[in-house]
């Protein structure tokens, strides 16, 4: 039995002999992640195009780290914990990476195999730019941890959305009711951070797509979604 993958064909392209020739078929999942600092509107924006895509029937799924499955999802309540003040910046920066390799190997390596595409909220530049600079660490340190815990899998694309650390705060003090560990981080921390996202985005320009993230959350998931079409039908 032959799989679809990619979006659902309404009909058969068929060669002269009568047989159906079935597109895409056997063909793996891409590898998709939303990076930028807290207030960006990662979630809200991905998890939007995530949906807008699979109503018009292609094989997307949203994920999200630290977490996305079981134990990913625990460890991630004990790095966001707000009591959890006394965290190494070396342990933060392992947890992260043990959630990130169960996530990988439980989750999205089996669905890219099948052909879905997987849309990560978050991938390895975020342990980059908050472990590598945010608590400066160094990204080439955090860099050699992750590769460790992902065998060398990095993303085939990443949409990075920019915005300065002052008014993604403001958004995420105006719009979150309880802020977890890292939200809880000065301004000084946050611009560190974004300085840090800045050269990821240099470092690895080649997989990354720049979106401008103080616009409205409208036309950043317009963006978004016209980018994503543009991958899946590539």
């Amino acid at each position: 039995m032959r799989r679809w993958y990619g979006k659902v064909p309404s009909s058969f392209d068929r060669e002269a002999n009568g047989c159906c020739v079935i597109m895409k078929c056997m063909k793996k999942g891409l590898f998709i992640t939303f990076e930028g600092p807290d207030g960006s509107g990662k979630t809200t924006v991905s998890t939007a195009v995530v949906e807008r895509l699979q109503k018009e029937g292609y094989q997307v799924r949203y994920t999200r780290e630290p977490g996305g499955s079981k134990i990913a999802e625990e460890i991630r309540d004990v790095i966001l914990d707000p009591k959890n003040t006394e965290m190494d910046p070396r342990c933060e920066a392992l947890l992260y990476a043990a959630a990130r390799r169960q996530h990988l190997v439980e989750k999205v390596l089996p669905a890219l195999e099948e052909g879905i595409t997987i849309v990560s909220d978050r991938f390895v530049d975020s342990s980059l730019a908050y472990q590598g600079y945010g608590r400066k660490i160094g990204i080439d340190e955090v860099y050699s941890i992750n590769m460790f815990a992902i065998e060398g899998k990095l993303p085939d694309k990443t949409i990075y959305l920019d915005i300065d650390a002052k008014t993604g705060l403001d958004r995420i003090n105006a719009n979150r009711a309880s802020l977890d560990r890292l939200d809880q981080e000065s301004e000084d921390f946050h611009n560190l951070v974004h300085a840090g996202y800045e050269a990821v985005v240099e470092k690895y320009k080649d997989r990354m797509v720049i979106v401008d993230a103080s616009k409205s959350v409208d036309e950043v998931i317009n963006e978004c979604y016209s980018i994503m079409k543009g991958l899946l039908n590539d």
